[in-house]
């Protein structure tokens, strides 16, 4: 609901609520953040984090010369017992090249230690009120979530300390990452969510060759299509969020590499398609489409691309086989229901053996969509009505569409868009 009113704010929100799980670790840290972290306050102030009501946390990883691989990163840190952040006190050299909310009070950032690569805690004021040395270079002139800055910045001398065993950074930061990657599901859905409410309101208020829009045949076609995948993203962000709050960590850490990679990679064709049903109107900025249609590529491409993503599934289903056996568990619970379904729910934990050898990474993008459509359709077997599962299996997993949008089977149209069509507020109506 948050996201639907302006996703721009998020991204600070978003780390900083990942920020507690890769400070919780370190004590003489998390002693004096979390606190202000976790306040309902919002302190806008350039001011010592003693001082604040509340404190909001930014992340800075990426390099221009290693974009996703991290270990490419050249920003150095050197050690300095006698700096104003105590005995574990560090100063950094380097260049982030894309550095989330400049005007955070604090930073996750990698840099190079004498250990090898670590994470490190920068604060953007220092204990006595001085200014840390934080250069902003310039802000980046984005796609879309121009609402929310994003920076390239320079170190040089800038005091940090480190968060977690030095030259573990990756391992670090990466509890980090995954509550990302968490909100990317839901900031997905959300926009999905949004594109649809915006569709159905004007195809209900529209006329056009003596017909209102929302009751055309093939229009009634596109948006039922439209809702069925929104309804399979929110419901599966849903479960995923579930998972997190639950401590289901190993059916959390494939299920959420797979929603993130599969919900955000298909939000851009359907803002697109939902943008369409407006005509030239969801074309000027106005009407607020547009804005929606340059955010959907972003949570694709933050915290890991489809194709980092994809190889982050290859790795936990080959070198964690619990979280293989819980995903199965998972869909196992929808068997029975539907033969087209079972087969693929019979596959999931046997699809570990076949992703073997060099041209395992090969597959992966079509392992990683097979199983999240897999896991979806087993939800809606679960917890949607009938025939909104049916035509979500019939569609996506036996593949009785095309590949556009608005292709569903005359039969699942006159059967499912009655009940698909009542979720938005002009099917309400």
């Amino acid at each position: 609901m948050w996201s639907q009113v302006e996703a721009g704010h998020l991204c600070p929100i978003s780390m900083t609520y990942a920020a507690a799980p890769a400070l919780a670790g370190q004590p003489d840290v998390s002693a004096t953040w979390l606190r202000k972290l976790t306040a309902r306050a919002y302190d806008p102030r350039l001011a010592p984090v003693q001082d604040k009501h509340g404190a909001i946390v930014g992340m800075g990883m990426t390099e221009k010369q290693g974009g996703s691989d991290v270990r490419a990163n050249t920003t150095a840190a050197t050690a300095d017992a006698a700096g104003p952040l105590g005995e574990h006190s560090h100063r950094l050299r380097g260049h982030k090249w894309f550095c989330s909310a400049p005007m955070s009070d604090a930073f996750l950032v990698l840099a190079q230690a004498d250990e090898g690569l670590s994470c490190f805690l920068l604060p953007r004021v220092l204990p006595d009120g001085s200014r840390n040395a934080f250069a902003v270079q310039r802000l980046k002139d984005k796609l879309g979530n121009r609402a929310n800055a994003s920076s390239e910045v320079e170190f040089d001398g800038t005091w940090a300390v480190p968060v977690g065993p030095l030259g573990r950074g990756v391992r670090s930061i990466i509890n980090m990452v995954a509550a990302t990657r968490l909100d990317c599901v839901l900031g997905s859905a959300a926009t999905m969510r949004a594109a649809l409410v915006r569709a159905a309101h004007f195809t209900a208020q529209r006329s056009a060759f003596g017909e209102v829009l929302i009751e055309a045949p093939l229009m009634r076609n596109v948006l039922a299509d439209l809702t069925l995948e929104s309804e399979a993203a929110t419901l599966l962000a849903m479960r995923l969020a579930h998972a997190v709050d639950e401590g289901e960590g190993d059916f959390a850490r494939l299920a959420v590499a797979l929603g993130k990679y599969w919900v955000c990679k298909r939000t851009a064709p359907m803002v697109a398609e939902a943008l369409e049903c407006l005509g030239g109107l969801g074309y000027v900025e106005e009407n607020g489409m547009a804005r929606l249609f340059r955010e959907a590529p972003l949570n694709s491409i933050w915290e890991g691309s489809g194709n980092v993503n994809a190889l982050d599934v290859l790795r936990a289903m080959t070198r964690e086989p619990a979280s293989v056996a819980a995903l199965a568990k998972e869909a196992a619970l929808a068997r029975g229901v539907d033969r087209r379904l079972d087969a693929h729910i019979d596959a999931v934990e046997s699809s570990a053996m076949t992703i073997t050898g060099a041209d395992a990474p090969l597959q992966a993008r079509a392992l990683v969509e097979r199983l999240a459509v897999t896991l979806q359709a087993s939800l809606l077997v679960r917890y949607a009505e009938p025939v909104v599962a049916d035509a979500f299996i019939a569609s996506r997993v036996a593949g009785e569409r095309g590949a556009t949008f608005g292709t569903l089977p005359a039969d699942l149209v006159r059967s499912a868009a009655p009940v698909l069509l009542a979720r938005t507020p002009a099917g309400r109506r």
